[in-house]
C-alpha cells in the first residue's frame, strides 16, 4: 500500500513538473512570442517570463534584430543588352512579429527570394554606365521597392547595398580602352592649353617689348650673361640687327 501511495506522488509530482515545464518560457530582450491559444492569435508578448497553458496554448519565437541577408549573385542583362553577374546584401528586421507569423510562412525565406527577383528586375532596367556612375540611387531604389512589398509581412527593409558587379572580360578590355582614350584626350587637352597660355604670354611680352625698345636691349644682355656662364669652348653671341645697320649705312 505504501508502494503504491509512494507511487501515486512521483507520477502526480512528474505530471506536475510537466506542466510547469511547458508552461513557463523565458524570452530575451530582442525576442518576441507570438501566442497561439487553440489556433487563435491572442498577441505578441514579451520579453521575460512567460506563462502559457499547456496544451491550449503554442507560442513561436520571433527575433527583432536587424538581420543581414546575403543575397546570392544574380545573372542580369541590363538595359543595353550587357550580361553581368551581382550580389547584394539587404539589412532588415521584424517590427510587427504578429503580421511576420500569420502574414507569411518563412519571412526570412520570403525576403531572400524577393530581394533576388527585385534585383534581377531593377538593375535590367538600367545601362551599365548609369549602375557603375549612380550605385547609391539604385541602392535606394531597390530599398524602397523592398521596403513597400515586405511592409505587409511586418518586416522593415532598411538598407541595400550592391556589393560586387562582375563583368565579362570583353567588357572589362573595352572599359580599359575607354579609360586610356579618356587619359589621352585630357592629356592632349591640358597640353593645347598650356601651349595657348603659353602663346598669349609670349604675345603679351612682344607687345611690351615693341612699346619699349630698351626691354629687347636688356633681354639681349640677359642672354649672353647665361651663354657666358655656360662651361664651353665656343660661345656664339647674336647681334642685333639695329648694330648691323648702324655699320652698313656707315659703309655705305
Amino acid at each position: 500500500m505504501f508502494e503504491m501511495l509512494s507511487g501515486s506522488v512521483l507520477f502526480f509530482l512528474l505530471v506536475i513538473g510537466w506542466f510547469l515545464f511547458m508552461s513557463l518560457k523565458v524570452l530575451n530582450e530582442y525576442e518576441r512570442g507570438v501566442i497561439f491559444r487553440l489556433g487563435r492569435i491572442i498577441g505578441a508578448k514579451g520579453p521575460g517570463l512567460m506563462v502559457l497553458i499547456p496544451v491550449i496554448d503554442r507560442m513561436i519565437k520571433v527575433d527583432m534584430r536587424t538581420v543581414t541577408l546575403d543575397v546570392p549573385p544574380q545573372d542580369v542583362i541590363t538595359k543595353d543588352n550587357v550580361t553581368i553577374k551581382v550580389n547584394a546584401v539587404v539589412y532588415f528586421r521584424v517590427v510587427e512579429p504578429n503580421r511576420a507569423v500569420v502574414e507569411v510562412e518563412n519571412y526570412l525565406l520570403a525576403t531572400s527570394k524577393l530581394a533576388q527577383t527585385t534585383l534581377r528586375s531593377v538593375l535590367g532596367q538600367v545601362e551599365l554606365d548609369e549602375l557603375l556612375a549612380s550605385r547609391d540611387a539604385i541602392n535606394h531604389r531597390l530599398q524602397t521597392i523592398l521596403d513597400q512589398q515586405t511592409e505587409p509581412w511586418g518586416v522593415k527593409v532598411s538598407n541595400v547595398e550592391v556589393k560586387q558587379i562582375d563583368l565579362p572580360t570583353e567588357m572589362q578590355r573595352a572599359m580599359a580602352k575607354q579609360a586610356e582614350a579618356e587619359r589621352e584626350r585630357r592629356a592632349k587637352i591640358i597640353a593645347a592649353e598650356g601651349e595657348l597660355q603659353a602663346s598669349q604670354k609670349l604675345f603679351e611680352a612682344a607687345r611690351v617689348m615693341e612699346q619699349s625698345p630698351i626691354t629687347l636691349q636688356l633681354r639681349y644682355l640677359q642672354t649672353i650673361r647665361e651663354m657666358s656662364a655656360e662651361k664651353t669652348t665656343h660661345t656664339i653671341v647674336p647681334l642685333p640687327m639695329d648694330l648691323l645697320q648702324t655699320f652698313m649705312g656707315k659703309r655705305g
